[in-house]
């Protein structure tokens, strides 16, 4: 996990095992007690630490749960699988299998519900999951030029919108099906909707 601490903040290092211990314990309050009786004293009592140590490493509960839910997405994957769309499949289900968890699960959805209202939490949610996160997209894209299965940027100023319309496409496609329509991200499921998202490469290439 990358270090945040706040700019011009000094001290001594932070410690990453209570880093660890600390995200943990949030994601564990969040299937326990949900977003309205989360508390960051909760949460250092659960951490072992002092909840000092959280004001210094966040501002308020928000942070925090955009940072334990950001975690979990961190470790997503992208092996190579020998061709475009079997690398879409893996990650597409590693992506539900993220979701399918109750701590990923109530976090997103609460995190994503508050900052309706708090354009500062809609930031975060976009700095620390969303724009993460589009470098799977980027290192699939560019495997599969290198493979010969996409063909080179045509124009190297429009890579980014094109990242990220694909980041939209899938992030969008697989967050509805699994929070909103609680449908299962299956084998079959995931084939169809590589086989539409491949259409669609294939034609934005064009």
């Amino acid at each position: 996990m990358e270090n945040r601490t706040p700019a011009g903040r000094t001290g001594r290092p932070r410690s990453a095992a209570a880093d660890a211990a600390i995200l943990a314990a949030t994601r564990e309050a969040l299937v326990e007690l949900g977003w309205s009786k989360l508390t960051l004293g909760d949460v250092a009592t659960r951490a072992g630490v002092a909840k000092t140590t959280l004001y210094r490493r966040w501002a308020g509960k928000n942070e925090l749960v955009v940072d334990a839910v950001a975690e979990l997405f961190d470790e997503l994957q992208l092996p190579d699988r020998g061709t475009l769309a079997a690398d879409i499949e893996g990650v597409v289900l590693q992506f539900s299998a993220i979701l399918a968890r109750p701590e990923a699960r109530s976090g997103l959805m609460s995190v994503v519900a508050e900052s309706t209202r708090d354009d500062a939490l809609r930031e975060r949610i976009r700095c620390s999951i969303v724009e993460r996160q589009k470098r799977l997209v980027m290192e699939g894209r560019a495997r599969a030029q290198q493979r010969g299965e996409l063909p080179p940027e045509a124009n190297p100023g429009q890579a980014s919108s094109t990242v990220d319309l694909i980041f939209d496409m899938v992030a969008g496609a697989v967050i509805h099906r699994t929070l909103v329509s609680a449908q299962p991200v299956d084998a079959t499921w995931v084939q169809r909707f590589t086989t539409v998202l491949m259409g669609g490469l294939a034609a934005a290439e064009d």
